[in-house]
């Protein structure tokens, strides 16, 4: 736009007009066409001169048609190219035109009003946006102030929740040292008792071979027998005093087992005490969350006050720049009021006027810069406020580090208190092993797997856990018709238990088959109730796998481990199943797969097996594959095959239900070579059928076969254990192929653990009352305490099942 007015040559005001015309959309040639109409008055300006020169009413008319003309047009934004071009603009008429003259000065004032009054507008949009400004920078102070207030009282509430946990750590603590040396006094009561019984048994030793002495004696000589009848008195008293002793002893035992009681009593109060700590960690952690919160809105508020200011910065430069194109153009008005005073003598009045405006021009000049000086004012103000805001962020930083040191040091003393806890628990664990192996009894451990879909509704819960402090984490609850039936076991599980929490228990008891023990592990109930998921979990999902996977994993990394001690262990599988009282090799090659439905007895091979027990108490089965392995791969591989070739069926209650009791055997020797020691262990984990009724499994065929040849089994099974617990002199274990596999287990020198499955699902209350109450019984039986099995001999290479 300015090279256009600058560069194009000088026009009358008929070719302003003309121009005028032929574009009349162009904004910014409008100011040269104000007052420049079409009509008689612009048409016979040229033509017309002298008289035009002579008639001043026509030229007054004129003046004020095209000041009208002026005030009607609308608003117009000036440009710096335009009004550069409207002070630049020069008279082009001719030497003597005076007339022209005058109305070039008469179109070019009134250009300079409008020019004017936008900058008028401009100031007064200025005011409004200062006044805007100062709105924002006080509700700005405001929320500054708002969230000081916040963080002031967030401080106190954390001041206080801090001492609380100081006082709670302190009162655990001094419980925690009193439970400390309680244990101490019951592990040094108990040692005193094993010493006592020592030298009991060495007493009873001696007096045996007094007493064989004696009877020596007595048969060589009978002249001494009145001498020898005296000192038999003395013995037998004796005797009488290590009884009473032995008694005293376990009256000792006793007070041992209440004080064990006392101590799992405070444990328990400990846990709890845990529990509510971590309860007020976690609220500590919100509240930590929210001030962490709070104190990132502070910063983003910094950040738009930040803002704020390099806008109000920005604005400032602008009206910098305003008010110095205001000054230039002021300087500029004066300069051209002068050539116009030195050129014409007769717009005079214009131009006092322009003296005027220019004066008003040069006060809001000054009034602008005292606006600037109050802004800059407000600025360092702002400023000042800033580097505040800054300086408390800064020092609730610091006190939030502080906190958080402080909360890290009751983690760790948390975490160490739950170390101690796990110690003494794990001492708890071995303890009551010692005490069930000195029982002979057969271990139970209980598991309740959670609802399913194809479950259905239930109307209430079957299965409750009592919270006594006897009871928590052993008994169990059956409610059956509004009746309920209480169980106690050496450990129950609830739904929610994971695989990893069942293994942890059975841990210890399979690291004692590398020790040379035989241990076996069975899991009994109901179909559908969650045995093979216990035993075989599923293998593919780490987080899944069950107590077979677990424990071989386990075997494995002990024996690497052992390595280092010059232990050098070799193991051997096998793995079998009992199908309608057959037994059938799982890991042989020709074996068809399991799930085939139209799989019967037919389509297995005509090979015999045959269960073979000898004087040692091992049982071995004829002609079954025993796999060498070294690997944990190995052994997952054989499990897939196994898995593949087992039957499995389809019932109404289960949709892949386990035809058949499997028995997986890991035969392991070992050889120190350091001490010339050999121990022979045997792990047996035995994944058994599960019971149900033909009027909910609706089994007929080939499944109605299988169902009553697991029940016979089952039956058999039971009827053992009833022998056992009664003590009979006969046990029937060569009922059933499963009770006669199972008889070293049951009736020999072994480790057994049973574990007894039970469904929620209120429509199988009665099968799992049958369930719990046979695992009862097991829990009661006598077998027996367990033997390790060491010798300084080569073993036989054969694999048994226990």
């Amino acid at each position: 736009m300015a090279s256009r007015n600058q560069n194009r040559p000088p026009r009358s005001p008929s070719t302003r007009k003309e121009l005028g015309d032929e574009n009349p959309l162009d904004k910014r040639r409008r100011l040269g066409a104000i007052g420049r109409g079409a009509g008689p008055t612009g048409s016979g300006r040229t033509r017309q001169a002298f008289a035009v020169v002579n008639n001043r009413q026509d030229v007054t008319a004129a003046a004020n048609a095209e000041v009208g003309n002026a005030e009607e047009c609308p608003n117009h934004e000036f440009t710096k190219e335009e009004v550069e071009a409207i002070l630049n603009e020069k008279p082009k008429a001719k030497k003597f035109d005076l007339k022209a003259k005058y109305e070039h000065a008469v179109e070019h004032n009134k250009r300079l009003k409008l020019c004017v009054k936008w900058f008028q507008q401009c100031d007064e949009n200025h005011v409004l946006d200062k006044e805007k400004l100062k709105n924002s920078l006080e509700s700005a102070e405001k929320k500054c102030i708002d969230t000081e207030l916040e963080k002031k009282n967030k401080e106190e509430e954390l001041n206080a929740v801090i001492s609380e946990l100081r006082d709670n750590n302190a009162s655990l603590q001094e419980k925690l040292s009193k439970e400390i040396s309680e244990k101490l006094n019951a592990i040094d009561r108990h040692r005193c008792e094993n010493e006592a019984r020592v030298t009991a048994e060495k007493s009873v030793a001696s007096l045996t071979e007094e007493l064989e002495r004696a009877q020596l004696d007595i048969a060589a000589s009978n002249e001494r027998a009145a001498t020898l009848d005296n000192t038999h008195k003395r013995l037998q008293e004796y005797i009488l005093s290590l009884q009473q002793y032995n008694s005293k002893l376990i009256t000792d035992l006793e007070a041992v087992r209440e004080s064990l009681k006392r101590v799992e009593k405070e444990k328990l109060t400990i846990v709890e005490n845990l529990s509510t700590l971590r309860g007020h960690c976690s609220s500590l952690q919100e509240q930590l969350t929210l001030s962490r919160a709070s104190q990132d809105d502070a910063v983003s508020q910094k950040e738009t006050l930040a803002n704020e200011v390099k806008c109000l910065r920005g604005e400032l430069q602008q009206v910098r720049d305003d008010r110095d194109r205001q000054v230039s153009q002021v300087h500029a008005l004066s300069a051209e009021i002068v050539k116009y005073k030195e050129t014409t003598g007769k717009s005079f009045a214009e131009l006092d006027n322009l003296t005027t405006k220019s004066k008003s021009l040069e006060e809001t000049c000054s009034s602008q810069r005292e606006q600037i000086r109050i802004l800059e004012l407000q600025l360092a103000a702002a400023n000042e406020k800033v580097k505040t805001v800054d300086l408390s962020a800064s020092e609730t930083r610091m006190e939030y580090l502080e906190q958080k040191r402080i909360i890290q040091e009751l983690q760790d003393r948390l975490a160490d208190m739950e170390h101690k806890l796990i110690e003494g628990e794990n001492l708890r664990k071995k303890l009551h092993n010692t005490i069930l192996e000195l029982k002979g009894n057969i271990r139970v451990f209980c598991r309740v797997r959670p609802l399913l879909p194809e479950d259905g509704a239930t109307e209430g819960a079957v299965v409750s856990y009592p919270t006594s402090m006897e009871s928590l984490g052993r008994g169990i609850d059956l409610i059956q018709s509004g009746q309920k039936y209480p169980f106690t076991f050496d450990k129950v599980f609830n739904h929610e238990a994971s695989q990893q929490d069942v293994f942890v228990e059975i841990s210890q008891l399979v690291q004692s088959a590398l020790d040379g023990y035989k241990v076996c592990i069975f899991a009994y109930g109901q179909t559908g109730s969650g045995k093979t998921y216990t035993m075989m979990g599923r293998p593919e999902a780490p987080e899944q796998k069950g107590l077979i996977p677990r424990s071989l994993e386990q075997i494995f990394q002990s024996s690497q481990s052992l390595q280092a001690r010059g232990w050098k262990y070799k193991m051997q599988a096998s793995m079998l199943e009992i199908y309608n009282e057959t037994i059938r090799d799982l890991l042989s090659t020709n074996r068809s797969m399991g799930s085939d439905p139209m799989r019967s007895e037919t389509a297995v091979s005509e090979k015999k097996y045959t269960i073979k027990h000898d004087a040692n108490g091992n049982t071995y089965v004829s002609d079954l594959t025993i796999v060498d392995v070294s690997s944990i791969a190995e052994i997952s591989s054989l499990l897939r095959q196994a898995a593949q070739s087992r039957s499995v069926g389809r019932t109404q209650m289960n949709e892949q239900s386990s035809r058949s009791h499997m028995v997986f055997t890991l035969r392991i020797s070992g050889i120190n070579e350091g001490t010339e020691q050999q121990v022979q262990g045997v792990l047996n984990l035995i994944d058994l059928a599960g019971s149900e009724r033909l009027s909910r499994s609706g089994a007929t065929g080939d499944r109605l076969k299988e169902t009553q040849a697991i029940n016979k089994s089952l039956s058999c099974l039971s009827d053992v254990i009833f022998a056992l617990a009664k003590k009979e002199d006969h046990v029937p274990f060569r009922n059933s192929k499963l009770t006669y596999l199972l008889q070293p287990c049951l009736g020999g020198d072994s480790k057994t653990l049973m574990f007894v499955n039970v469904s929620p699902d209120s429509s199988s209350v009665g099968e799992s009352l049958c369930s719990l109450r046979f695992a009862a019984r097991v829990n009661a039986c006598e077998i027996g305490v367990p033997r390790r099995q060491m010798t300084l001999r080569p073993a036989d290479s054969r694999l048994s099942c226990g």
